[in-house]
């Protein structure tokens, strides 16, 4: 039996790439950066299956490019906003996604980001680094508390909620806001169903745990922003475009929040002009599953998503779940 032909958008992990080898035909885009939307369309000619990246545009000509033999889409993410699943609907291309297996890593690296803001971590790194450290002192490079203090989740799917088991641990106050309240996770965490507009007013920390939506784009905008306490860190580790950029630089400029820690960005990877100039912000480059163990499971989990898909087989984690077809 002949092998499925698949195109892979960006070497991923080895465990994922195995499982790939032994059913499929791999044509694998090595390069460190992101395949050019002119390759894309050339080398997913004639495949059966795709795995692709979020900062990959799946839209409809790049699913037309894809031709009658196109079955399935493996995205290795556990948003899927880059892919045109409508279009993919209509052709009955299935649409896979990997979820649940970052969740965790996801919610560390919103706690690293907050601590570094708390904390002035990047500046002090620079301080003692420039040979500026001199010595002890009452006022150096103070920071904020983080134990007690109340702490905003906007968004309390599996990453805000192990954001709030995190949180808990610290014994913060905990808010949150999602399109419909979790009675479970209320008695588990201990959290606090309020208004977005409370939630803004009260927070010390406001960390964004959201999809991207039409609904949720620019979600923390100028009007939002101005609801903060001024002493108000934002963290944002969900979608860049959930955040009005301009509207928080200029606010970050002025002092009227504290500061901010961001690991996504709104025109993803280009920074908004001043961003990475300002002091009071600490900057990832959209590394919220950059472990070794979060990624390998979303090798594997995108593989197995893919492999199965072609088999005729319905995969554990399809998004269209129209397609199929019993």
């Amino acid at each position: 039996m002949s092998k499925f032909k698949v195109l892979v958008t960006r070497r991923i992990p080895n465990s994922g790439l195995k499982m790939l080898t032994e059913t499929c035909d791999l044509d694998v885009f090595e390069w460190e950066a992101p395949i050019s939307r002119d390759v894309l369309l050339k080398r997913i000619k004639g495949k059966d299956g795709l795995l692709c990246l979020l900062s990959d545009r799946i839209d409809t000509e790049i699913i037309a490019a894809g031709g009658e033999s196109l079955k399935v889409i493996s995205n290795y993410a556990v948003g899927y906003n880059n892919i045109d699943v409508e279009e993919a609907t209509k052709r009955g291309i299935l649409v896979t996604n990997t979820p649940g297996i970052l969740t965790d890593a996801t919610a560390d690296l919103t706690w690293a980001l907050l601590l570094a803001c708390a904390r002035r971590i990047p500046k002090s790194d620079r301080f003692v680094r420039d040979g500026r450290f001199v010595g002890w002192s009452p006022t150096l490079l103070l920071g904020r508390e983080v134990y007690w203090k109340t702490i905003g989740i906007i968004g309390l799917g599996d990453i805000g909620a192990a954001v709030a088991r995190r949180a808990k641990g610290f014994g913060m106050k905990i808010l949150y806001h999602s399109r419909k309240r979790d009675l479970e996770a209320e008695e588990e965490l201990g959290a606090i169903y309020v208004s977005i507009e409370d939630l803004l007013k009260d927070s010390d920390y406001v960390s964004l745990h959201v999809p991207l939506t039409p609904e949720t784009r620019h979600l923390i905008g100028e009007k939002e922003i101005a609801m903060m306490k001024s002493t108000a860190i934002l963290l944002n580790v969900s979608r860049g475009e959930v955040v009005d950029e301009a509207a928080l630089i200029k606010a970050l400029k002025e002092g009227r929040i504290d500061s901010a820690g961001l690991d996504v960005y709104e025109k993803e990877p280009v920074l908004s002009p001043g961003l990475a100039e300002l002091e009071n912000v600490v900057l990832t480059p959209h590394t919220g599953s950059a472990t070794y163990e979060a990624r390998d499971r979303m090798a594997v989990m995108a593989a197995e998503n893919l492999v199965a898909g072609l088999r005729g087989e319905r995969p554990r984690h399809l998004v269209n779940v129209s397609v199929w077809k019993d």
